[in-house]
């Protein structure tokens, strides 16, 4: 079997960046801007720090295109500049992580209810959306990267400087206050 290569559908209009072409610059922006502004959105926590993190990615991914290898897709090259980005953010807001020995022990109900409505699924995607906003920031960056973005505990642990079992341990807790969380507002 003949192996193929892996090709970037936006390599031309990369390479036409690298060239300083703006239209090129606002086209790329147009296509991934949403995306990357919802995934600092989900790390930082504030929609205006999350518009911040965007305009500093994109300044920092044209000011460097010349980094760009184009091994893997500009997408994703492109998001790891935005988590980095997020991640200096809540680090310049000192982050703290829970301490271990802080528990969240809540109940949180179980009970599984079938949305039957578009609106009562919006409905409590917001509210759920409203909850992880609510975590605290070491919370909400770890259970953002590890459920959100795909990352694993030990990618965690290298990006955030801390251990695996730390990380495992963060992930878990975000997970019962949000679950506690979500019970508070009735989901």
């Amino acid at each position: 079997m003949e192996a193929v290569a892996y090709v970037d559908i936006n390599a031309p209009l990369v390479e036409r960046c690298r060239l300083g072409d703006r239209r090129a610059q606002a086209e790329i922006y147009k296509r991934y801007a949403k995306a990357m502004f919802n995934a600092s959105l989900r790390i930082t926590g504030d929609y205006a720090e999350a518009e911040d993190v965007l305009q500093e990615s994109f300044l920092s991914a044209f000011r460097e295109l010349h980094t760009y290898k184009g091994d893997s897709s500009f997408g994703s090259w492109l998001k790891r500049i935005v988590i980095n980005k997020s991640i200096n953010c809540l680090r310049n807001r000192r982050l703290q992580l829970v301490p271990l020995a802080e528990q969240h022990d809540g109940a949180a109900s179980e009970d599984a209810v079938t949305p039957g409505e578009q609106d009562d699924v919006q409905w409590r995607a917001d509210v759920l959306r409203r909850c992880i906003q609510e975590l605290p920031d070491g919370y909400r960056l770890v259970l953002t990267l590890y459920l959100l973005e795909g990352y694993d505990h030990g990618e965690i642990a290298t990006i955030l400087g801390i251990t695996e079992s730390t990380s495992k341990s963060q992930y878990s807790r975000a997970r019962k206050k949000l679950l506690e969380l979500a019970h508070e507002q009735g989901l």
